[in-house]
């Protein structure tokens, strides 16, 4: 039986006709999969699904997904971020609250979502903290720049929790499907925004956090040097982590309109 693939004009030109003709046709296309994006189990013999792409600088890997959480595409990553995508495909490693993806300066930016309290109201929060210090792009040294290259973009110093930030006109979270893509910033004259972080694949958020999001119609974004914060497994910590990087005069943080939902 033919499955009920998605293959975009992109993801053709990338495999060749030859080779997309013989997914469309169900040759080489798995009938049942666990999807790229959800993780939950998908079948390409009952529900549409999307072909997605994932290039590396050398290789490139064909994963499948619900046409509901994700069109077919093509996306770009680096050799690393492909074995990681790799094993996340394979269920080597299990989706969870953490993504990572490279920004220009070569280092990681590791991403968490959490609610925050603040004022007696939770508010959707993403924090970025880099896996190494970040130098200005062009200069060498030990140095870390991450906050004060920020700061000129208009995030503001924090150093208690106690008021929401102000809103950061031209930044915005992509949510789709319910899902977290990226953190898109503003274009170079004027142009379209362009991703300042990307999720190799879409974040899940838990339903409190997308309701949050839902109701406040931001995200509040903060970040902090490396070691700062550190991976907290609970809400708790990484609000315990927070205090601790303010109190020390090492957070940034910025309110940041939804791009979509």
């Amino acid at each position: 039986m033919p499955r009920m693939l998605d293959v975009s004009d992109a993801v053709r030109a990338e495999i060749g006709d030859e080779e997309a003709d013989r997914l469309l046709a169900g040759e080489n296309a798995p009938g049942s999969y666990d999807c790229t994006s959800c993780r939950t189990p998908g079948d390409s013999e009952q529900e549409r699904t999307s072909t997605v792409l994932f290039i590396g600088d050398e290789t490139a890997v064909l994963a499948f997904a619900h046409a509901t959480c994700l069109p077919s595409q093509v996306v770009q990553v680096t050799e690393e971020q492909l074995q990681g995508a790799v094993r996340s495909i394979s269920g080597d490693s299990a989706a969870g609250g953490e993504a990572h993806n490279t920004v220009p300066e070569q280092a990681v930016l590791g991403v968490t979502s959490g609610l925050v309290l603040i004022a007696g109201e939770l508010h959707p929060a993403l924090v970025v903290e880099p896996t190494t210090p970040i130098v200005r792009p062009g200069t060498s040294g030990i140095g870390d720049d991450f906050l004060p290259l920020l700061i000129e973009q208009g995030y503001m110093p924090v150093t208690e929790l106690s008021a929401v930030p102000p809103v950061l006109h031209g930044w915005s979270v992509l949510l789709a499907v319910g899902q977290l893509h990226a953190v898109l910033q503003p274009g170079t004259n004027g142009g379209q925004p362009v991703a300042w972080w990307q999720a190799h694949q879409p974040l899940q958020v838990t339903d409190s956090w997308r309701a949050a999001a839902n109701k406040h119609q931001q995200v509040l974004l903060f970040a902090a040097p490396v070691g700062s914060i550190g991976r907290q497994p609970r809400e708790d910590l990484l609000r315990g982590a927070l205090d601790k990087a303010a109190a020390n005069g090492k957070l940034v943080a910025a309110a940041l309109p939804l791009a979509g939902i």
